[in-house]
């Protein structure tokens, strides 16, 4: 049950990568959006389909065992139901900014006359597949290096102790923003990093030992210290929302209470944090590397005063493991943890309140005094880049297309346009107002060629391949 409703809690963050394309394209892609949203979403699945295929045939040149499992480590995750490598968030924003790329320099591409019917995103997509080649064996050649060097650092962190401890839970909350916070935290929860089996199933496996035992949790659970995210969580994101509330404009604190009151309680119930954490990571990052160093700090000061235990999740996941079924013989140290995170609450409010302040960061409730918004076009564009002054032929099509409309007789003469690849096609309501053929050759058309229809308008298919 208690698994169920984490999940419940995360899952509007759980399509990450999916977020992520679309956040990246809203702030990268400079024309048409919507269009590279799919081509982001296009390319990023045959990248992956390229590695896989490249990884299931020449696995043991990578160095990559295919034949293995997802997970753990393999180094390997389904991505769509493709069995590739698992490179998290930040493959997912590597091969998106290259695809924008792609996009801003080649959707408007002008392309040969008789080639025209690639030009748009269907080239952007060409181009996509032959670039995805190479990139897939770059990354089959150097991310597995990547990811055993993440493995032999977590063999290190395993073995310093107490200090550890510390680095884990720092790096645990730096990683996020990444996306690769999990391939930390997997081989220590669910894997043999620190105990046979995974923390979990160790600690469910001695949970009746250790609830009828009155000696210190640290000792009877010693490999549980690394589950410890809940602490930053708990007492860590109400410090500092409430350093946000207070360095917030008055006028824009009810408001903001609203949003705080909700993303607070979610990260202290379901342990999902990405809502407040990530309303000040792109405005502030220095505070959220704060966060991440008090988080090391408070998971240190925990475990060297003995309170360890299933601590990864929120507040559901940690009275359903810890203090429901181990209350009875282990109250003093709940109690002394109850103590210390509210003294740790206090500090990360004073911490991020001075920093707020002192460097103006414009965190929630900071913003500027609202101004008047206003969507500009592109001929507002050309008007200040050339002082107020537009030329009325700065667009070769636009004038193209005015004059087409003007031979048509105008725009009250139409009364419904469709169009092929190659020809446009007009329902006019005077066809003696539909200029003759040769006036559209002469404004550099394929020409017009009229069809009486059995409707009261007329039909004119036209091919004028610059029109368009």
């Amino acid at each position: 049950m208690m698994e169920k409703i984490q999940k419940f809690g995360g899952a509007m963050f759980t399509p990450v990568l999916l977020f992520a394309f679309a956040g990246v394209v809203i702030g990268l892609a400079k024309k048409h959006n919507a269009r590279c949203c799919m081509e982001v979403l296009v390319g990023y699945l045959t990248f992956n389909y390229f590695m896989a295929t490249m990884l299931s045939q020449w696995g043991g040149f990578f160095g990559v065992d295919y034949a293995a499992e997802t997970g753990g480590e393999s180094g390997l995750a389904m991505v769509a139901s493709i069995k590739t490598l698992d490179m998290g968030m930040i493959g997912a924003l590597a091969i998106s900014g290259i695809i924008i790329w792609l996009h801003n320099r080649l959707f408007e591409f002008e392309l040969l006359e008789w080639l025209g019917v690639f030009s748009g995103s269907t080239f952007v997509y060409a181009a996509t597949f032959f670039v995805m080649i190479p990139v897939a064996f770059l990354c089959c050649l150097i991310w597995p290096h990547v990811q055993e060097g993440i493995r032999a650092f977590q063999v290190f962190v395993a073995s310093v102790g107490l200090p550890g401890v510390g680095i884990f839970a720092f790096l645990e909350r730096a990683l996020i923003p990444f996306g690769l916070h999990h391939l930390l935290y997997s081989p220590f929860y669910y894997d043999n990093a620190v105990v046979n089996g995974g923390i979990y199933a160790a600690f469910a496996k001695d949970l009746p030992m250790i609830a009828a035992s009155s000696a210190p949790l640290n000792e009877l659970a010693p490999y549980a210290a690394f589950t410890c995210s809940s602490w930053s969580k708990i007492f860590g994101c109400p410090g500092i929302a409430l350093a946000f509330y207070f360095t917030a404009k008055p006028e824009k604190r009810e408001e903001l209470l609203g949003l705080l009151i909700p993303i607070t309680l979610t990260a202290i119930v379901c342990g999902v944090t990405e809502p407040i954490e990530f309303t000040f990571l792109f405005v502030a990052p220095l505070l959220f590397i704060v966060h991440a160093i008090l988080a090391g700090i408070l998971a240190m000061v925990m475990c060297a005063l003995g309170v360890v235990g299933v601590f990864s999740g929120g507040l559901i996941e940690m009275a359903s493991l810890n203090f429901i079924p181990l209350m009875a013989n282990h109250w003093p140290a709940y109690l002394t943890a109850l103590v210390v995170g509210l003294c740790f609450t206090f500090i990360w409010f004073v911490v991020f309140r001075f920093l707020i302040l002192k460097l103006d960061l414009k965190t929630p409730g900071r913003e500027e005094d609202d101004e008047e918004v206003s969507f500009k076009s592109k001929a507002d564009y050309r008007e200040a880049k050339a002082g107020g002054a537009v030329a009325e032929n700065s667009d070769p099509y636009a004038v193209t297309a005015a004059q087409v409309l003007e031979l048509l007789g105008g725009p009250d003469n139409i009364e419904d346009v469709t169009n092929c690849v190659t020809r446009l096609r007009v329902t006019v309501k005077d066809e003696s107002k539909v200029a003759d053929d040769a006036d559209f050759k002469a404004i550099g058309t394929s020409g017009c060629a009229k069809k009486r229809t059995r409707h009261a308008g007329h039909h004119w298919p036209q091919g004028p391949q610059g029109a368009r």
